[in-house]
């Protein structure tokens, strides 16, 4: 298995360009992914009741083996817009598919709306620029390529908060062929499952049936983007798109092979979504929550949850101070009932509460272990059975409150 920062499947091409949704000419805005053939088009979207346009408009979309392309702008999240936003959103995926049609990229064949999917990220309760998006559709199509500088401008252009892209792939050998996964994600804050404030296409050239594709990926989703968390917020607009267009050949995954594919599309996921706390907005430092010897995965998840969540845990990260307390306080308010006189926690792998009571510890130590890495691992170990679970998160930050303090002003 290799994995390369920026490859496409066989048969995508992406773009990436200024429209003028954004008012700094300076970043990118409007990005487009383009199958050359008909792809298996599956999608998970935001459990937040006020759903933005484009989530509504893709969740009647998907499932579909007929998907041709994914357009997203930045910049203005077309949410809380109302009838308005749900005919913008239709109408830009209908310029999509007029310009389209007959153009080199999309096999020179005829494209329907419905064959177009969207995603818009950025300020809630703003119409959409339309006349700036229809002349930035004719743009991201002659900006369309499959090298590393189209596949990074494409993933730019989603950005809103972010500092870096975020570009994810693997190729692997299935079933005598070589398939890629190649993901392109957004999300730096209001992040809190499920999902986040965050967007995500994920492209491969496997051949993989809708039905397959949407339990694969709603499978993924709960392994990695729902196990992520800066401050617990919800957004209107997550979305993670899966397209399969079977370029690699041959007949759909099936048994062993699409047990091989679900594992692949499950490590970029992962990749994708610990790259997002990773990025968070002022963090200094990422923090993965391990909770071991728990009674099911989903009691794992709801302390390691909690615990990320927790503002006096982050803070105290971002302090470098070794707080146990703070850590195992908030596993007791998860909700989960546990012995607490088996619990144990290491921090940095360093031992400091052990089977419900304190230890001797070298505080020196565990700080500078916290203050000389971006990465912080807590793990908390309980009694109650053998399912385990990770989260990530980041600390918390004056510089967070400033960034979201000063977002729209």
């Amino acid at each position: 298995m290799s994995e390369n920062q920026h490859q496409l499947p066989k048969g995508y091409s992406v773009g990436g360009v200024y429209s003028g949704v954004k008012s700094d000419a300076s970043k990118l805005d409007l990005s487009l992914v383009v199958s050359d053939r008909p792809a298996t088009g599956v999608g998970v979207f935001t459990q937040n009741l006020v759903k933005a346009a484009p989530v509504q408009l893709d969740r009647e979309r998907t499932p579909s083996d007929h998907i041709r392309a994914v357009i997203t702008n930045s910049g203005c999240a077309n949410a809380c817009t109302g009838k308005r936003g749900r005919q913008d959103a239709e109408r830009v995926t209908a310029i999509v598919a007029e310009n389209l049609s007959g153009a080199e990229a999309a096999g020179s064949s005829s494209i329907g709306p419905e064959q177009v999917l969207m995603m818009s990220t950025g300020v809630i309760g703003e119409h959409l620029p339309i006349d700036k998006l229809t002349a930035g559709v004719p743009k991201v199509i002659a900006d369309l390529g499959a090298d590393e500088a189209a596949i990074e401008r494409a993933a730019r252009a989603i950005m809103t908060t972010d500092t870096v892209t975020k570009v994810r792939s693997r190729t692997v050998e299935i079933g005598g062929r070589t398939i890629t996964v190649t993901g392109i994600g957004k999300g730096a804050a209001m992040i809190g499952p499920n999902m986040a404030t965050m967007l995500a296409v994920v492209m491969t050239d496997a051949p993989v049936l809708p039905a397959d594709a949407q339990s694969a990926l709603s499978d993924a989703v709960v392994e990695s983007f729902n196990c992520i968390s800066v401050d617990g917020h919800m957004s209107t607009n997550d979305t993670v798109l899966l397209l399969a267009n079977g370029a690699a050949g041959g007949e759909p995954f099936a048994g062993r092979d699409l047990s091989l594919f679900n594992a692949t599309l499950l490590e970029v996921c992962e990749d994708l979504a610990i790259a997002i706390p990773a990025d968070g907005e002022g963090a200094t430092h990422l923090i993965t929550v391990e909770v071991h010897g728990c009674a099911t995965r989903d009691d794992a998840i709801r302390i390691g949850k909690t615990i990320a969540d927790s503002p006096l845990v982050k803070t105290a990260i971002a302090g470098a101070d070794p707080n146990w307390g703070r850590i195992v306080s908030a596993a007791g308010y998860a909700g989960i009932p546990f012995d607490p006189e088996e619990v144990t926690l290491l921090i940095n792998g360093l031992l400091v509460y052990e089977k419900g009571a304190p230890v001797e510890f070298d505080e020196k130590e565990v700080s500078d272990s916290i203050a000389g890495s971006r990465d912080t691992l807590l793990l908390l170990i309980l009694g109650e059975g053998t399912a385990t679970a990770r989260f990530w998160t980041t600390d918390l930050t004056a510089e967070y409150v400033r960034l979201n303090a000063d977002y729209r002003t």
